[in-house]
């Protein structure tokens, strides 16, 4: 088995794919924090919040001998600065689709990465444009089971691509890491990534 460069704070298999999509190998260490939004917080200030504290409760459970460099994640969608979590009902899931049909919005992922030479972290938004969608497809998207669990109700990269006319910004952030800005931090980390590819 190659041994990992480095730890995923996360239990998203959506990030773990994306990272195994450009030849990272990595070790999967999910940490539970609260994920409470704070008021007056902008969406893109409460993801690299919640980035950099998944990292740091991950580091600090590590032996300081021999740790491996931490990789956190958090994504939301917003729509107008209000921040959508995850649908827990029926209701909830058509309610988010309803007020996403038709419009564009925002979702913005950060990545975070402590290592033993410091911490460094990138927020990166896109903007998601959804034509028109039905009631009946909103039925019919909750009873995939697909929105359930993710941030916005909906998953870019499943059943609800039939959903989007455009993204404007990264497609592999949408789906809950940009691996270029990811890539770049891997690469300032000295010694991990040997001239530009992974080992």
């Amino acid at each position: 088995m190659t041994r990992p460069l480095v730890l995923l704070a996360s239990a998203s298999p959506r990030r773990s794919e994306l990272l195994r999509q450009v030849g990272v190998a990595h070790e999967v260490r999910p940490v539970a924090v609260d994920e409470s939004w704070r008021h007056g917080e902008a969406p893109a200030e409460y993801v690299l919040r919640l980035a950099e504290e998944k990292a740091r409760t991950l580091w600090a459970q590590l032996p300081a001998a021999g740790r491996l460099p931490v990789l956190a994640a958090d994504t939301t969608v917003a729509l107008e600065g209000e921040i959508f979590g995850k649908p827990g009902s029926r209701a909830e899931s058509v309610a988010m689709l309803a007020r996403l049909s038709g419009r564009t919005h925002q979702v913005h992922t950060a990545v975070a990465l402590l290592h033993d030479g410091g911490a460094i972290a990138r927020v990166v938004s896109s903007s998601v444009t959804m034509r028109e969608i039905s009631r009946a497809e909103m039925d019919w998207y909750w009873d995939t089971g697909e929105p359930a669990d993710k941030a916005g109700g909906y998953a870019v990269q499943g059943r609800a691509a039939i959903f989007i006319s455009h993204i404007a910004g990264s497609y592999s952030g949408v789906m809950g890491l940009p691996l270029c800005e990811t890539w770049e931090l891997l690469c300032a980390v000295p010694g991990l990534i040997a001239g530009g590819v992974a080992a």
